[in-house]
């Protein structure tokens, strides 16, 4: 009986990389993501060579190793043609590594690519051999440095065949295993005995955006089911073949579980069919989270698990795919622990053969943390992005960096006079702040905004670079050695930000006394995010407060092709009373004489009936003191206030105050915005009640009306992008922590003049055209009473 040949398409770098991979896991040459920098100097080094050299040239190649029919792709960096008609193979490599390691044996690897382009120019032009050339730039040197190696077209071919016989097994693993896991996904049906209202909608419009690729904006209300609306269409479209993985994106642990939960659900219940789901899933870890090392510097000498890694990792790896399809955090430090392997790079390992990959945003649109073994090039992925609320601020903070004066004169002070080069060049960047602070002096203002940037700060940044690097090559066992290289990490990262600077970028320059700090802020983040889902075949963005439409789509980079679907609450309006008091100001000046007032309206909305309620304002000092003024007024009501910088015990210690047994009032007064605001699920009994005190708007300063300027020349919405839109938002999330089931009833009160505006009651979702206006304590009180009765009946 003659088998069926496979059919793989594999990437000469993926190949290379993974079956030759030896040696340990070294952090100290791993540096940071340079990709803007390396593919400029890529371009330098190929326009530097001359009209006989080919830049970037691609190559398709086909090979058949047993019952294996491979077909395999890359692209070389350069080839060149002499005058005699001889060719050679370039492979370009960028590097922080000291150019004295840079020997013809520095990495495997490297040579290994340029072998296998070096074959397939053999095959297509005839030839009996080849050079391979391996060109090393250093990258803060500039040296450059070239080796060369003659092959015939026999060892060329003899190699290649060598390589992919290694792969061989997994590449009959990942075939059978994708018939698998498509046969199971086929036959999957949808977990419960009926949709809800707005779920099926949901559920269609996700595949078919999957289907026919791009961007979905959905804003689903909390009770839809938004993770299994997501979840349950992205599976059946990735049993069609129609995406690679899937990458649920969150960020929170919180939603991290939610998706989990959803997974398992659809495991038990497709246990009962005929053809049970398999899938290969993992959620990801933070290193600092999973890494079981006090010191987590990446290096062969401070680590047993980094020290041959690459050398155990794929037999290993291949065992544990056998024993599991869902990899959890525990099973993955114990499998860890028993084959002494490092556990964040064994779950980055995983990842590579999981079929949906659980992780932060981080892991998508970081430029740091990104997965680059997915994103170096993009794939057929489907990214699901969770409450993309978050997202906006989320990518501002990721693009944006800071460094401070006192971390450098720290510095100088630590190294004293032992080490002058990097002192130096320390005291160069010091002396270029202490000019920022005369300037600031000079124009008597404790904040410069620069938004052309500081170049020549930038300049003397990069010598201090380059000196800490020289410093920490040549003081391995330094006492200073950690402090210098997190001051490393620190400036490294400002460096790249640097690189990244444009028109969406600001320079801010702030002073107070000694100190000085000069941040790059990322005011727009929509191109970054717009490149990073460009790497999928799609991406849906969603979240129970992804309105208004136009905001969301331009500020996470949706483009003009993005779709956008705003669903109903899945709840009866009955369940739910809405209740404004837009008499009462609590705007800053006023908050001082309507405090009192406040504080009535509140005691009328939790007195109504007995039961937990959370009471959200805007700031801790307004917080503070409405629940002062509250304790005074009401002092027989149980409350209690959430503190700053509560450590995840405390806030579970607080979470727990709201007891479903409770029969008596009790009132938590919390921050807008903050986190207990938002992927907070307190069902039934345990929270019956939130009341929100103003319209969130973040507090006025030099950042957000630099964002508000910005926005306003873009898009003539200035105070909207950036005071009232996020305002409104926190405002729905923290409503949106009543009515959690179709069996919840529970009251929202809304206090503020503004919202007797247009502009603020337009922001409200349609689904709340029920809300009733109150102009005292006893229309809220005879309103409310009306509510609970008719739940009694």
């Amino acid at each position: 009986m003659q088998h069926e040949c496979l059919t793989i398409q594999l990437s000469v770098r993926r190949l290379v990389e993974f079956v030759l991979r030896c040696g340990s896991i070294d952090s100290r040459f791993a540096g940071f993501n340079r990709a803007a920098e390396g593919s400029r100097i890529h371009r330098k080094l190929q326009k530097a060579a001359g009209s006989s050299y080919q830049s970037e040239v691609s190559f398709t190649a086909e090979r058949q190793i047993d019952d294996i029919h491979y077909v395999l792709d890359g692209r070389a960096d350069g080839i060149i043609q002499d005058e005699t008609g001889a060719y050679t193979v370039d492979e370009i490599k960028t590097t922080a590594a000291p150019a004295e390691l840079l020997t013809a044996d520095f990495n495997p690897l490297h040579w290994a690519q340029a072998k296998c382009y070096a074959a397939f120019l053999c095959e297509q032009k005839g030839l009996d051999a080849v050079q391979v050339q391996l060109t090393y730039y250093q990258i803060d040197t500039n040296e450059i440095i070239r080796h060369r190696r003659r092959f015939t077209a026999a060892e060329l071919e003899a190699f290649l065949e060598s390589t992919l016989r290694l792969y061989n097994p997994w590449a009959k693993r990942s075939f059978e295993w994708a018939e698998t896991r498509s046969h199971s996904l086929k036959a999957l049906t949808f977990p419960f005995s009926a949709y809800r209202p707005g779920q099926y909608e949901m559920a269609g419009a996700v595949y078919r955006t999957i289907c026919a690729g791009g961007r979905l904006f959905c804003c689903a209300p909390t009770g839809i089911g938004k993770t299994i609306s997501t979840l349950f269409p992205s599976l059946k479209a990735l049993g069609e073949q129609r995406g690679e993985r899937i990458f649920y994106l969150t960020a929170k642990n919180t939603t991290c579980q939610a998706a989990e939960d959803a997974l398992s659900r659809l495991a038990a219940h497709s246990s009962k069919s005929k053809a049970p789901m398999r899938l290969k899933t993992i959620t990801l870890s933070a290193k600092d989270k999973i890494c079981p090392m006090e010191e987590r510097l990446c290096t062969p000498q401070t680590c047993p698990r980094a020290n041959g890694y690459f050398d155990r990792i794929n037999d290993a790896l291949f065992e544990f795919l056998s024993q599991h399809d869902r990899f959890t955090r525990s099973d993955i430090e114990h499998f860890a622990q028993q084959k002494c392997l490092c556990p964040f790079e064994l779950s980055l390992d995983l990842t590579n053969w999981c079929d949906c990959i659980i992780c932060d945003y981080n892991y998508l649109f970081d430029p740091v943390v990104n997965l680059k073994r997915f994103f170096a090039d993009g794939g057929d992925f489907i990214f699901l992005v969770d409450e993309a609320h978050n997202l906006v601020d989320r990518a501002r903070n990721m693009y944006s960096a800071s460094i401070q004066k006192s971390s450098v004169y720290h510095l100088i002070k630590s190294l004293g006079n032992r080490h002058r080069k990097l002192t130096g060049a320390l005291k160069k960047v010091n002396a270029a702040l202490i000019e920022l602070r005369k300037h600031a002096q000079a124009e008597k203002t404790q904040q410069l905004v620069i938004p052309e940037g500081l170049a020549d700060l930038t300049k003397t940044l990069m010598r201090l670079s380059a000196a800490c690097e020289d410093w920490l090559e040549d003081h391995r066992e330094d006492i200073l050695r950690d402090e210098v290289l997190s001051f490393y990490f620190e400036l490294h990262f400002f460096l790249l930000i640097a690189e990244f600077y444009d028109t969406h970028y600001t320079t801010l320059v702030s002073v107070s006394r000694s100190e000085v700090t000069v941040q790059l802020i990322c005011l727009d983040a929509s191109s970054f995010l717009d490149h990073s889902m460009a790497l999928g075949r799609a991406s849906i963005l969603f979240s129970a407060t992804l309105s208004p439409a136009d905001y969301f789509i331009k500020t996470l980079g949706g483009g003009q092709n993005a779709r956008f679907l705003s669903l109903c609450s899945p709840f009866a309006p009955e369940q739910l009373c809405i209740a404004v008091a837009d008499r009462v100001s609590t705007k800053y000046n006023d908050r001082d004489t309507s405090r009192e007032e406040v504080c009535r309206l509140i005691a009328a909305a939790v007195t109504a009936k007995p039961g937990n309620y959370i009471v959200f304002l805007p700031s801790y000092k307004y917080m503070q003191d409405i629940y002062d003024t509250f304790c005074d007024l009401f002092p027989d009501i149980a409350v209690a206030i959430q503190e700053s910088s509560m450590t995840q015990a405390q806030r579970e210690d607080f979470l727990m105050l709201f007891s479903a047994q409770s029969k008596r009032t009790f009132v938590g007064f919390c921050v807008l915005g903050g986190v207990f605001s938002e992927g907070v699920d307190l069902a039934g009994e345990r929270l019956i009640g939130t009341i929100i005190v103003g319209v969130g708007l973040p507090q006025i300063g030099t950042e957000q009306n630099m964002l508000r300027e910005y926005y306003e020349s873009e898009t003539g919405m200035g105070f909207e992008y950036a005071y009232q839109y996020p305002g409104m938002n926190k405002v729905l999330q923290a409503a949106g922590r009543v009515i959690r089931t179709e069996q919840d009833r529970g009251i929202i009160l809304l206090i503020d003049t503004r919202y007797a505006y247009s502009s603020y009651r337009n922001l409200l979702p349609p689904y709340w055209s029920h809300m009733q206006r109150v102009r005292s304590e006893t229309e809220l009180t005879n309103l409310l009473a009306q509510f609970w009765n008719n739940e009694a009946k």
